[in-house]
């Protein structure tokens, strides 16, 4: 399929500008004692394997959903992602303009992933300090980061938490939050530095119960780079965080960008983007309590090419399955799975792999509730140079 985006305007009652044309945050589901009804059927990918332009702009650069979170609420499903403009003529670097200010949008379907439209929100201007986003300037017109003032419930039906960040070594970093799938957010609410030199947060978060929510984020190591991941906490709807362990000891390179699911067991297990000198990975870390302390799990991707992180879910039917991209030859995005809770993976599962070069990835991924998965990245083809988002439905 290839879809171009269109502008449009949503109505008001949205709380945001659509354009019409994805570390996991899942919303809590419907407490008990209600009937929701059931989500209509939707058809399945044929062949089990089926691709999506999500938003394609000629001349822009579409990147990075693992910066901003993905949800689901039934077949409902937002990603993030960032608008820039496209700047060719250095093929080591993103080729995006870094004069040029991006902006952060939604894509929402309503069809478990098959059609999208495009948010413009202005509750999710970054702030006005630093002002940019690694290196990349941002909109004007974003709220200072405030302490929260009254605790959210993280058990409600339709709740999203989304964690950002400025610079990628030393942050800062603030959460927002909404109550109604994302069309309306409030924040940003500052998050603390927990001691160390700076945090950079992605979405990466488990919901325990109405105020009690666990979050894996990427701290500063001593010298202010990244970095080593940090589990933290807050038991009081986010009103106020603790930190409760490291995942995994500090190195020479560094482990970044947690993606974490919680065990039927009720551990925690987190897959970790690491590099190593030459060598980028997917590292695997588990706590059997609570996140106070962790343990190596192995590698479940040895070999990412020039790195990108991983994209958890925790399946339905009880197998783990890890989406990722891989950023050397055949480039593309591959997926893995496994069937003993994490202990062992099977072969990689080629989604798709026609891009042309590296510059792809940073996957989020939800799954329907009829098991289809849907995994949004950005990426890369023959047909023109811009970059663009994606998702591919697929039937593990």
């Amino acid at each position: 399929m290839n879809r171009r985006s269109f502008l449009t305007q949503s109505t008001a009652a949205l709380g945001a500008s659509t354009v019409a044309s994805s570390g996991l945050a899942q919303s809590p589901a419907t407490p008990a004692a209600a009937t929701p009804p059931q989500p209509r059927a939707l058809p399945k990918p044929a062949n089990g394997l089926e691709h999506v332009e999500i938003w394609r702009q000629p001349g822009h650069y579409g990147g990075w959903p693992a910066n901003h979170g993905m949800w689901i609420w039934r077949n409902e499903i937002a990603v993030g992602f960032s608008d820039g403009r496209l700047k060719t003529g250095d093929p080591e670097r993103h080729p995006i303009d870094r004069t040029q200010p991006e902006r952060h949008l939604l894509a929402r379907s309503g069809n478990g992933g098959r059609h999208w439209a495009i948010e413009l929100h202005q509750d999710l201007v970054p702030p006005p300090q630093p002002g940019h986003m690694s290196g990349v300037p941002t909109e004007k017109g974003g709220r200072i980061p405030v302490p929260l003032a009254e605790p959210l419930d993280f058990a409600a039906a339709d709740f999203a938490l989304t964690l950002r960040m400025a610079d990628k070594d030393t942050g800062p970093s603030w959460f927002y939050a909404s109550t109604n799938r994302g069309r309306r957010w409030t924040g940003p609410w500052t998050l603390p530095d927990f001691g160390t030199p700076g945090i950079t947060a992605r979405t990466d978060y488990i919901v325990m119960d109405a105020r009690h929510l666990v979050a894996v984020v990427t701290a500063a190591k001593p010298n202010g780079k990244e970095g080593r991941p940090l589990a933290i906490e807050t038991r009081d709807g986010g009103l106020t965080w603790s930190r409760l362990g490291w995942v995994g000891p500090e190195t020479a390179g560094w482990r970044i960008m947690p993606t974490t699911v919680k065990l039927p067991d009720g551990r925690f297990y987190s897959v970790i983007r690491t590099r190593e000198g030459d060598r980028h990975s997917l590292d695997a870390f588990v706590s059997a309590d609570g996140g106070r302390t962790w343990t190596s799990a192995g590698t479940p991707v040895a070999d990412t090419g020039r790195g990108n992180p991983g994209a958890l879910l925790a399946l339905a039917d009880g197998r783990l399955a890890l989406i990722y991209g891989s950023r050397k030859a055949p480039y593309g995005m591959f997926g893995v799975l496994s069937e003993d809770q994490g202990r062992t993976w099977a072969p990689p599962v080629t989604l798709r792999d026609d891009a042309v070069d590296w510059d792809l990835g940073y996957p989020r991924a939800v799954q329907r509730p009829d098991g289809v998965v849907v995994a949004a990245y950005y990426y890369n083809d023959r047909t023109s140079p811009e970059r663009y988002i994606a998702a591919t439905l697929w039937v593990p």
